[in-house]
């Protein structure tokens, strides 16, 4: 697929067929005011918020989706709906044909602050999902996936090391193997790189490619990155700024797997691709701006 027909080959979004794993239908939410007695006595109530309006989007089996706009157009909202972690006010998100209500072990969550819990070591923080998710599996077995997560994300000889001990980078990996190590069928990742310098972010972002491309698992992750989100996915979501904000235009992705950086950036349509991804970011948060003179 070439640029040219990039239009016509984004994802159409009323799509009825029936071989997605992840379906959004008229996703919309909305945060209320939340006024006390005194705002409504002084007279200074507060608007509900909606964060993001009429979503709907669909996501086949083993495909790494990147989501990305301008700050505040509800990306994370979006994210923490799959995640079962918030209800939507309206709509509804199916896996695999069901009602998703809740957390589950099917999706592994990495999140930008590590949420590593400080007083565990690498492989206690890894261990806690395992036993959680897989309480009666025997322990012996539990140890093999604790070790091979760790092998995965290269922290071997870190086993016993606590959060701060390690670099961010190392706690990030923590992160990635301890969602991993349930074996979720759906890795969500919310600006896991975001808190790194250039070459950490960098070096994580191959080992991410490296990790996908040997397990293949459905992933969606939230990114400001540009070149990150044409390095990793098959499918970039593009949304509008914020309040009500939607999906502008889902790009479908035609570099070959596995890829590389150097393969990637040399790729005739990779520089188009990034300008009118840079041109949309630009536009949405301009318009942020222009709102909050007004």
């Amino acid at each position: 697929m070439t640029l040219d027909t990039l239009d016509s080959d984004s994802i159409d979004l009323n799509n009825t067929a029936t071989n997605y794993q992840i379906s959004l239908r008229n996703i919309s939410k909305v945060f209320p005011g939340n006024n006390n007695l005194l705002d409504k006595l002084t007279g200074k109530t507060k608007a509900d918020f909606t964060a993001i309006e009429e979503i709907d989007l669909d996501i086949e089996h083993n495909t790494f989706v990147t989501i990305i706009g301008p700050s505040g157009c509800g990306k994370s909202t979006m994210l923490d709906i799959i995640a079962g972690l918030s209800t939507a006010t309206t709509g509804t998100v199916t896996i695999d044909g069901q009602l998703v209500d809740k957390p589950g072990p099917d999706r592994g969550m990495v999140f930008q602050n590590y949420a590593l819990m400080p007083w565990m070591t690498v492989k206690d923080n890894i261990g806690f999902a395992v036993k959680t998710v897989y309480p009666k599996m025997p322990v012996k077995q539990q140890r093999r996936i604790i070790k091979e997560n760790i092998q995965l994300v290269g922290l071997t000889g870190a086993e016993n090391k606590h959060p701060h001990e390690l670099s961010g980078g190392m706690r990030q990996r923590v992160g990635i193997a301890r969602a991993l190590a349930i074996n979720p069928q759906i890795l969500l990742m919310d600006e896991p790189f975001g808190a790194l310098d250039a070459l950490t972010r960098g070096f994580l972002q191959d080992e991410i490619e490296r990790i996908w491309e040997q397990q293949r698992k459905t992933a969606i992750m939230i990114t400001h990155s540009i070149d990150e989100a044409l390095l990793l996915s098959d499918r970039i979501v593009m949304m509008t700024k914020g309040p009500a904000a939607t999906i502008a235009k889902v790009l479908e992705i035609p570099f070959p797997r596995p890829r590389d950086r150097t393969t990637v950036e040399n790729h005739p349509d990779y520089l188009k691709l990034k300008q009118q991804m840079e041109d949309h970011l630009y536009r949405e948060t301009r318009a942020v701006e222009a709102s909050r003179i007004k």
